[in-house]
């Protein structure tokens, strides 16, 4: 199946089961506290045009007594979000007929504040449910598996040396606190704004300065801090250029295209901008020395699985998962936190990192893999949790914030102040989608 088909699919199985919880988490917390829910929708019906629904068309014959039912269930054919459309609130649809009358007791607006803000943040509760239970179930499975550097070289990019860090350095310290796993060495780097890092060259000792002017080449440079390993085939996919040619299991890569091969970066770097290529290399075989053909596809890749390096692996119990999956979800909601800090300071220059769906897409494999999928399905989670806790009106942490206000002063905020915050805080949030299109369209070209 074409990569780029199963990227989609992934993508499209994720925002469903995101907006599902997340929407699901509104709907039980109104059901709790008897608020009468109108629509409950995945993805958006714009223009009244829908893929299913239990009040018309083909579903609502095919389960008749769900038209009965005061909620309408559906899914709607643009897969930019999914809502909860709840009786009695001002929301994203801004129909204000009904508020023109009397309130009825199984409205939004006719409910205690302490249930209002329980409906409104059931979907971020939810999304960060969701969240510990994939981390807990991850754990239980799999376990926590990491690269330590303590048992791993590490290759250290173009920029990384233009810094100071050479290959071969070992590093011991990020100013005050000792890192381990390799692959979370370049974002700890930008979230905890390290100043000094100090490394072990040989036997002696160094400090390397890390500067302000430096974070968004930082940013910017996909594996500064990569894993050193030689270039050792493991095992080549059917769907790779090298399938069923020159290449065997075991073998080393020692030289590509004239150029020698030190490490399994070297052989990436080399590969680097040669789409569809065949390029002469020797390998390693045993004790003798092999010329071979080593060939590219579209995207400049051999599709080559090498050796794994030394993995680390915490085992849990199911219970012992549990506390665990609740821990990685905090600090995984702090370092997006931290990440939206960055974001904040054009200094950084951390906006133009900013995506939309195009860049949510590409993060997932080319391939199917349960483990990643569920890995990149509780990140989105905690990221929409995250950013639906905003103070912005249209997203829940706007309602959030004026619930706040009506909680300390007892005075609730008018319908029309309402209605004008929601179409302010919609038009922000089209300016940010548009911006984040722009910036993935920008990289596209």
């Amino acid at each position: 199946m074409n990569i780029v088909i199963i990227k989609i699919l992934q993508l499209i199985l994720a925002l469903a089961i995101l907006i599902s919880i997340h929407e699901l988490g509104h709907f039980l917390f109104a059901k709790l506290f008897k608020i009468r829910v109108e629509k409950f929708f995945l993805f958006f019906d714009a223009g009244g045009f829908k893929l299913l629904s239990s009040k018309q068309g083909w579903f609502s014959k095919l389960f008749p007594k769900l038209k009965q039912l005061d909620t309408e269930y559906g899914i709607g054919w643009l897969p930019f979000g999914g809502y909860c459309k709840i009786s009695g609130m001002i929301d994203e649809s801004l129909d204000s007929k009904s508020l023109k009358e009397e309130a009825k007791e199984w409205e939004f607006r006719s409910k205690p504040v302490w249930q209002r803000f329980w409906v409104m943040f059931g979907g971020v509760f939810f999304n960060f449910i969701l969240a510990i239970t994939i981390y807990s179930f991850i754990l239980a499975v799999w376990g926590d598996n990491y690269i330590s550097i303590k048992n791993n070289d590490i290759y250290y990019s173009k920029l990384a040396q233009e810094i100071g860090f050479h290959n071969g350095d070992k590093i011991i310290r990020y100013d005050n606190s000792t890192p381990d796993d390799l692959m979370s060495l370049q974002t700890d780097l930008l979230r905890n704004k390290v100043k000094n890092v100090t490394v072990l060259r040989g036997k002696d000792t160094v400090n390397i300065t890390i500067n302000d002017t430096q974070t968004e080449q930082i940013l910017n440079d996909a594996g500064m801090f990569q894993l050193a390993v030689p270039a050792i085939i493991d095992s080549i996919p059917e769907n790779s250029p090298n399938y069923g040619k020159d290449l065997r299991k075991n073998d080393k890569v020692i030289e590509l295209d004239n150029q020698n091969v030190y490490l399994l970066n070297d052989f990436r770097r080399i590969l680097d901008k040669k789409p569809n290529a065949t390029l002469e290399a020797k390998v390693l075989r045993g004790s003798d020395t092999v010329n071979v053909k080593i060939r590219t596809d579209n995207n400049a890749k051999a599709v080559i699985y090498s050796k794994q390096p030394n993995i680390e692996r915490k085992k849990y119990s199911i219970i012992e998962a549990i506390p665990a999956g609740i821990n990685k979800t905090i600090l995984t909601i702090k370092g997006y936190i931290d990440d939206l800090k960055l974001v904040a300071q054009p200094s950084t220059g951390a906006y133009k990192s900013v995506g939309s769906f195009i860049s949510i897409g590409k993060i997932f494999p080319s391939y199917w893999n349960l483990y990643s999928f569920l890995q990149i399905l509780a990140i989105l989670s905690i990221m929409l949790g995250v950013m639906n806790l905003l103070p912005i009106p249209g997203l829940d942490g706007g309602h959030i914030v004026f619930l706040i206000y009506e909680m300390i002063s007892g005075r609730k905020a008018s319908e029309n102040f309402m209605t004008k915050a929601q179409i302010i805080g919609m038009i922000i949030l089209f300016m940010l989608a548009l911006y984040a299109c722009g910036n993935d369209i920008v990289k596209l070209f």
